[in-house]
């Protein structure tokens, strides 16, 4: 019987964890923590009966509270519910799905606290990966990855660079790309976008803010700098390649010139079950893959010169330091107003630019500095946005 806690239960990663826990009868959930969703949180903490459960407003722990008063559970709220949930004593893995820089710290203390991290929340790597990947190393700690592309390249890799463990046979890592809704689109056509029109990912069924980025490919390249701290390579070791079937995850080349790939359906239960499981492999119901059907699958290069969210997380990733977690803020900021309306899809990619621009890079950020540039970016957004 393996137990979890879930940081992010009510969001997309989270519900298909909590599907893989019910298909599967020896997955126990002892800690559930969610946004503002209270009435879904309600409903897990019913069904799963968790001894602790934490939302992030005060007020909202409150009415919980009184929701579940007939069940034994505790009802905490903010950064140190979230924290209690992370080092659960009682879960062996945290899966880190929550979305934003909000994840990183209660990830840093249950890694503290000795928990393998099945983890779905980038952030936590583009912005802290010089701290996490050598504590999770310190302290015996495992790394699942849960996105499919990080899962994939883990899978072809067998489990054998767990944690930065380094083997000269990798040469490069071949991370696969859907294009996205707006795949062979210009720069004029983009300008015209709305909000509607990117939440439409051809294959993924996501999160809001994932499926934007996954538009503009600053998720790529966000992929791509996980990609880095995961499996200890540099970013010119990580060339992305669109594949628009979404049946490739990813690759990896090795020294010898062979390539191995793992393949499958897009369905994100798969990364996270292996996470959960590993290393074992357990049955997963859904739909098979028929390469009779399937008739060709096709590759391309991707466009950086009109998606620029990609070259700019490589050029991120290139000068290290500070400057991912400041591209990572202007994105997720740039993000929420293009949700509202507020700016335009490639005004996006312009407020990341001004802010990278006016950045003076930290070399090496410890927790605070993170956290101290991100505010710093969306102060900078603030100004922007005051001033048009």
């Amino acid at each position: 019987m393996k137990t979890i806690a879930i940081l992010g239960s009510t969001g997309s990663i989270g519900t298909q964890t909590l599907d893989v826990v019910r298909a599967n009868g020896d997955i126990r959930v002892a800690a559930l923590a969610a946004g503002r969703n209270v009435s879904l949180l309600e409903k897990q903490i019913r069904e799963f009966r968790p001894e602790l459960a934490c939302v992030w407003e005060q007020q909202d722990a409150k009415d919980l509270q009184i929701k579940v008063a007939d069940l034994p559970v505790k009802i905490v709220s903010g950064m140190e519910g979230l924290k209690e949930v992370a080092i659960c004593e009682e879960a062996q893995i945290l899966v880190s799905a929550i979305v934003g820089m909000i994840g990183i710290v209660p990830t840093i203390e249950a890694i503290r606290a000795g928990k393998d991290i099945a983890l779905a929340n980038k952030e936590t790597l583009v912005t802290a990966g010089h701290l996490i990947m050598p504590l999770a190393k310190q302290q015996g700690v495992k790394i699942l990855p849960v996105d499919s592309e990080h899962s994939a390249i883990f899978q072809c890799l067998n489990g054998e660079r767990e944690c930065g463990n380094a083997h000269g046979e990798l040469f490069k890592i071949l991370l696969t790309a859907s294009g996205g809704p707006f795949r062979g689109k210009s720069r004029r056509e983009l300008e015209t976008v709305r909000p509607e029109d990117a939440l439409r990912h051809p294959n993924w069924s996501m999160g809001r803010k994932i499926t934007i980025d996954s538009a503009t490919m600053v998720n790529k390249g966000l992929e791509v700098m996980e990609a880095c701290w995961l499996f200890d390579v540099s970013p010119d070791q990580v060339q992305v390649v669109v594949q628009p079937q979404s049946i490739i995850h990813s690759m990896v080349q090795f020294a010898d010139g062979a390539v191995l790939a793992q393949m499958g359906m897009p369905d994100m239960k798969l990364p996270i079950q292996y996470a959960l499981y590993y290393p074992r492999r357990r049955y997963l119901a859904g739909e098979r893959l028929d390469f009779a059907r399937l008739g060709s699958i096709t590759f391309e290069n991707p466009d950086q010169e009109t998606f620029l969210g990609l070259k700019y997380a490589y050029e991120a990733a290139r000068r290290g330091g500070s400057m991912p977690t400041v591209l990572n803020a202007a994105n997720e900021r740039a993000v929420s107003l293009f949700l509202k309306g507020k700016i335009s899809f490639t005004q996006i990619y312009d407020i990341i630019r001004y802010c990278m621009d006016h950045h003076s890079v930290i070399e090496s950020p410890d927790i605070g500095q993170i956290l101290v540039t991100e505010q710093a970016v969306y102060e900078m957004i603030e100004k922007i946005c005051e001033g048009r």
